[in-house]
């Protein structure tokens, strides 16, 4: 079977998008106006997906807030948020270009998404004519969500952990319910818990293991078929072409990592300095029975946040030097990080959010052109 490639996620919005949520978040326009906007990009984002010869595609996250938020507001700009949940909460992240992302803060439960992912693949899947991925957001991240010293008032730790278990569940499975073929769970948060940033409590409370248990509390509900199609993504961040945890030795992230019990795992690497090590560490640490299914690891082998456009060649190239370290068998493509996570992204390292579109593009063309030639040079 030929090598197999799958997105990440995000697609950088338009620069119309990107001002029709402004102009929503301050009553310049509405609801009807917003979603128009967000309908053209979900479209288009399709539409040149399925060109560029993309297996599985997807509708590039054109309707989320962000991949971290979704489930609890309408907008970046805080439209939406839920009446027990405060703007106020803890940093996800501080970026090493200074910018930051914030979270909000849970003030009561019980705690319940506002929003499924299964809406956005219930509007794209009658856009597509090949199958449909959906990206959601891991319970450890939510997690951040709850004060990290103190119990709410009659909302113990525990219960949340519990609701918030149901709901990543209930995610999940609408998603599939919805039509989509792939979900992959977005796990950022797992090399930035390695940092210890003092700008950023949570970071140093070696928080990994209860991630990776917390993960596992929801995959265990699935079974081993299901979780042939459920997915987990890691890289260090990518937003404003800036990262927050590329520092952060590899190595302490991905020996622990694949004790997640996901069937496929996204993994930033093209952006790395020694691309080879990271394949031999995916090779040494992933499992080929993780609970009865193969752990299939899916190497970037584009790098969203520079603007170079990968050549077909060096996508194929990176893919034959993996295959000496992962077994062909459990060996997939994908790209480092999803092109925009956050919905207001003005990427300045590409000078625009339409040039950074286009780019993207481009960049999947590469990727699966190249996975193509690496399947053929390999034999498979």
């Amino acid at each position: 079977m030929p090598i197999p490639t799958e997105n990440v996620g995000s697609l950088p919005r338009p620069v119309r998008l990107q001002q029709a949520l402004a102009a929503y978040d301050a009553g310049e326009i509405d609801r009807e106006a917003l979603v128009a906007e967000q309908d053209a990009a979900c479209r288009d984002s399709i539409k040149r997906m399925e060109a560029t010869g993309q297996p599985i595609v997807s509708d590039g996250e054109q309707r989320a807030s962000s991949f971290a938020t979704y489930p609890l507001i309408e907008t970046l700009g805080g439209t939406g948020l839920a009446d027990n949940l405060a703007p106020d909460g803890q940093l996800f992240a501080v970026f090493d270009d200074g910018h930051h992302r914030q979270l909000p803060r849970l003030t009561s439960g019980p705690f319940r998404y506002q929003t499924y992912a299964a809406e956005f693949v219930e509007q794209a899947v009658p856009l597509a004519s090949k199958p449909v991925k959906q990206a959601v957001i891991a319970p450890s991240m939510m997690m951040l969500l709850y004060p990290l010293d103190e119990e709410l008032p009659g909302y113990p730790r525990e219960q949340f952990l519990a609701d918030l278990c149901d709901e990543t569940e209930r995610d999940i499975r609408q998603a599939f319910t919805a039509g989509a073929s792939r979900v992959s769970i977005d796990f950022t948060e797992g090399r930035l818990a390695n940092k210890n940033d003092a700008r950023n409590p949570w970071t140093g409370r070696d928080m990994l293991q209860e991630f990776i248990d917390l993960n596992n509390r929801v995959l265990d509900r699935f079974t081993a078929e299901e979780r042939q199609h459920i997915g987990l993504h890691t890289c260090p961040g990518g937003d404003m072409d800036s990262v927050h945890s590329a520092d952060v030795p590899y190595e302490q992230l991905l020996s622990r990592m694949f004790e997640i019990n996901a069937g496929y795992f996204l993994i930033q690497c093209a952006s790395e300095r020694d691309r080879e090590e990271v394949y031999r560490l995916c090779g040494r640490y992933s499992r080929d029975n993780a609970n009865g299914v193969p752990q299939v690891c899916f190497m970037g082998v584009i790098d969203p946040l520079n603007p170079s456009v990968e050549t077909p060649e060096q996508v194929r190239d990176d893919l034959v030097t993996a295959a000496r370290h992962i077994p062909i068998e459990r060996l997939g493509a994908t790209d480092d990080c999803g092109f925009s996570p956050f919905s207001i992204d003005e990427k300045p390292k590409h000078g625009s959010p339409d040039f950074a579109r286009d780019i993207a593009f481009q960049k999947i063309a590469a990727r699966v052109e190249g996975t193509a030639m690496a399947s053929e040079e390999l034999g498979v």
